[in-house]
């Protein structure tokens, strides 16, 4: 492969590694409006969270197709192979973040609507914010490949796991005490549960980032064999 033809290409790969980070960057966007929708009952704020959604979804159309046409024509081997599956998965996560993003802004919108004596106080803030920085944190992992950042946010998973639990027995007392508020209830606990899944999706995407600097897929294993694999 001539010199010129090898610059060729490594332009070619990181303009991809450019707009992974760009559609980062609003998935992160719209996991912030969904969340700011819920707290203010600003409807505009939600129905944009829900109308922005289709502009991930095109985002992740145009790179998969990027990544597609890299293969085809480079047939790309060993790291460079690497980074392509790495941007294919990542873009798949991060579109998944999209969609719960505008899960929690349509259960906003529901939230606001119904009878608000009905609607139970539970505070999701303290799963919601370590969720997003879990996601900014492995979208940094990924830009600076830094495996070690990576499992730091692996680690943190764990964190949002126990807040979504201790929202859900909230939720339970609520409904058993009162069953006027279970409407309600359920999608407050939809919101819980898609703020699970983004700390979820921030820990697939820094399991990737590992793979690709270290070469070794690390999904399925614990916690301290990926911290141990990031060290080495």
């Amino acid at each position: 492969m001539a010199e010129h033809t090898f610059k060729q290409f490594d332009i070619e790969l990181e303009t991809i590694r450019t707009k992974v980070l760009q559609m980062g960057g609003l998935v992160e966007q719209q996991v912030a409006r969904a969340m700011a929708g819920l707290a203010s009952g600003e409807i505009f704020e939600i129905d944009q969270v829900i109308a922005n959604d289709n502009k991930v979804n095109l985002l992740e159309v145009d790179l998969d197709e990027a990544c597609s046409h890299i293969i085809a024509r480079r047939q790309p081997a060993a790291n460079d192979l690497r980074t392509i599956m790495t941007v294919i998965k990542t873009i798949t996560d991060l579109e998944r973040v999209g969609d719960e993003a505008k899960k929690i802004a349509k259960m906003a919108k529901r939230i606001h609507e119904a009878d608000a004596g009905f609607v139970p106080r539970v505070e999701l803030r303290h799963a919601a914010e370590p969720a997003a920085n879990m996601l900014h944190k492995a979208l940094d992992a990924f830009a600076r490949l830094d495996p070690h950042a990576a499992a730091e946010v692996v680690r943190e998973d764990a964190n949002v796991d126990r807040e979504f639990k201790s929202i859900m027995r909230q939720l339970i007392t609520f409904m058993m005490e009162d069953p006027r508020t279970i409407s309600s209830s359920i999608e407050i606990l939809f919101i819980a549960k898609s703020i699970e899944r983004i700390g979820d999706h921030a820990k697939n995407i820094s399991e990737y980032v590992i793979y690709l600097v270290k070469g070794r897929d690390v999904r399925h294993t614990g916690v301290d064999e990926i911290v141990r694999e990031a060290s080495t």
